[in-house]
C-alpha cells in the first residue's frame, strides 16, 4: 500500500505552526485540534510556504522538563531538528514504517511537487494493515483476553 492510499482514507486537513511561535501556542493548537503533531513552516511566507519540521507533544514535554514553565515561552525553532524527514505519496507504507522506526518519529509530512499534502502517522499505517491470524482469533471473553483487577 502507498502513502497516497492511506491519505485518501483520512481527513486531509493539515494544521501548521510558524517556527517563530512559542511552545505554548503550539500546545494550544494541538489541543484545540485534538492532534499530536504540527507541521512547522518557515517564518517567511514564501510562495511554496516551506515545511521545515514537525513539532509534537513529545517536544512540549521535553521543553517543560528541561526548562520548567519557561519552556512554554521557547520558540519552536529552538526545538525542531535541523533536518526535515518527509515522505511522498508514492512511498510504500512498509518503507515509511521502517523510516519512522529508524528516525524515532511517529508523524511525517507528506510532500508532493514541493507542496505539503498531508501528515501520515504510525497509527494511520497500523490501521491499514490486514489483521493477523493472532488478531483474528483473539477473544476478549476467553481467559487470556480478560484481565483480573
Amino acid at each position: 500500500m502507498q502513502v497516497g492510499d492511506v491519505l485518501r482514507k483520512k481527513a486531509s486537513r493539515v494544521v501548521t505552526v510558524r517556527m517563530n511561535e512559542t511552545v505554548a501556542i503550539a500546545a494550544q493548537l494541538m489541543r484545540a485540534n485534538k492532534i499530536g503533531a504540527l507541521v512547522v513552516k518557515d517564518v517567511v511566507r514564501t510562495e511554496c510556504d516551506t515545511a521545515v519540521g514537525m513539532f509534537t507533544e513529545r517536544d512540549v514535554v521535553r521543553a517543560v522538563a528541561d526548562h520548567g514553565s519557561a519552556g512554554l515561552d521557547l520558540k519552536i525553532s529552538k526545538l525542531i531538528s535541523p533536518q526535515l524527514i518527509c515522505c511522498s505519496l508514492s512511498d510504500t507504507t512498509e518503507h515509511i514504517r521502517h523510516l519512522m522506526n529508524e528516525s524515532h518519529m511517529r508523524h511525517l509530512p507528506v510532500i508532493d511537487n514541493y507542496s505539503l499534502i498531508g501528515v501520515i502517522s504510525i497509527s494511520d499505517i497500523t490501521r491499514q494493515r490486514a489483521p493477523t491470524r493472532c488478531d483474528a482469533s483473539f477473544d476478549r471473553n476467553s481467559p487470556a483476553g480478560r484481565s483480573e483487577t
